[in-house]
């Protein structure tokens, strides 16, 4: 089988990585994805774009991307597309009418719970099959027999969840993988440490980065312990301070109680909060209001960000709680999505 990919993210890769590991090995991937996974068309490299005047200069390339994917289709049985809305969705309304009776396959959906609900729509027209992580996400839907709960990547990709809360004097840090967020927060968190004195930090930074760049972002970092390495940290550290992102799931998930914080440009956030209406930012919060319970963890927002707020926060939150709330959100979540995305494919 030859099957269509279009997997454009970082995270995405992560995710398709899991899922390669339970597809037959006579398929064979076709499309834009990680050079680790098989031949792309395009080295990931030359997608990446920061800002909306670079968007707006490699617009002519997306569109002779699009056009070549659809093309690259005609000798392809099936087609995956995973997260990255923008421009999948526009190249799955092209696929479907060039190629009506060929399956197409939506993995890692658009949040279209949080905002920019027409986009279901599109997703029901132009799409066979949806497979969603989230498990209230269906309830938008109108055709149920297309969209699945497949389970949540992250539960494939953690290995270890704590059995017990530990002290092992290690607390992390993630101010995020943006230059904004990271320049926001990483004074606040130099600041901190100095609060709470005779612990290790270990301040975790995405292998992107070379030393350059973190130099120039990060600032003076000689008083943290570096670490490339998310999962194993956050699994080692008895507490954690993150921003906002995938990463406070990961915390949550594994058992690590953690504080989250976030810092926005005034006008993004302001936009952000105008178009979202939801009541929590935390991905583990969100679901727990959705199972309504109490938010699993606090969040720091914008002004409210501040030393003390994050000192106090780690000082007096109920750690045994969390942990508890961390089993539920495992039972929640039920399982990894990586074997019932492949029986998806592969059926």
């Amino acid at each position: 089988m030859k099957l269509l990919v279009c997997a454009m993210e970082t995270s995405s890769n992560i995710h398709l990585k899991e899922l390669k590991k339970h597809l037959s090995d006579d398929i064979e991937l076709v499309g834009v994805f990680d050079k680790e996974l098989g031949n792309p068309m395009y080295d990931l490299t030359a997608l990446a774009i920061m800002g909306f005047i670079d968007a707006l200069k490699k617009l002519r390339f997306f569109f002779k991307l699009r056009d070549e994917l659809v093309e690259a289709a005609a000798t392809c049985d099936k087609v995956l597309l995973m997260d990255s809305s923008g421009f999948n969705l526009p190249l799955a309304k092209k696929l479907k009418q060039k190629y009506p009776n060929k399956e197409i396959i939506y993995y890692i959906l658009p949040q279209a719970w949080a905002w920019k609900k027409g986009r279901v729509k599109k997703l029901e027209a132009y799409c066979s099959k949806l497979c969603s992580i989230i498990p209230f996400e269906s309830e938008l839907y109108t055709q149920k027999d297309k969209i699945t709960y497949v389970g949540h990547p992250l539960l494939d990709e953690i290995h270890h969840f704590k059995e017990k809360l530990t002290q092992s004097n290690k607390i992390a840090f993630m101010p995020g993988s943006r230059k904004t967020e990271i320049k926001n927060l990483m004074p606040i968190f130099k600041e901190l440490i100095k609060l709470i004195p005779n612990k290790e930090y270990i301040l975790i930074i995405p292998s992107k980065f070379d030393d350059e760049y973190i130099s120039r972002t990060y600032g003076d970092i000689s008083n943290f312990t570096i670490s490339r390495q998310a999962h194993e940290t956050l699994q080692q550290s008895e507490y954690a301070f993150i921003c906002s992102g995938t990463a406070t799931l990961e915390a949550a998930l594994i058992g690590t109680p953690f504080t989250l914080s976030y810092i926005a440009k005034k006008l993004d956030y302001k936009i952000g909060r105008t178009f979202v209406k939801l009541p929590y930012i935390g991905l583990a919060n969100i679901f727990f209001d959705k199972m309504g319970k109490k938010c699993i963890h606090s969040e720091f927002l914008q002004e409210d960000v501040s030393v003390e707020a994050l000192l106090d926060d780690y000082n007096n939150m109920n750690k045994d709680k969390f942990f508890e709330d961390s089993k539920l959100l495992r039972e929640y979540l039920k399982n990894g999505s990586s074997k019932n995305v492949a029986n998806i494919i592969q059926n």
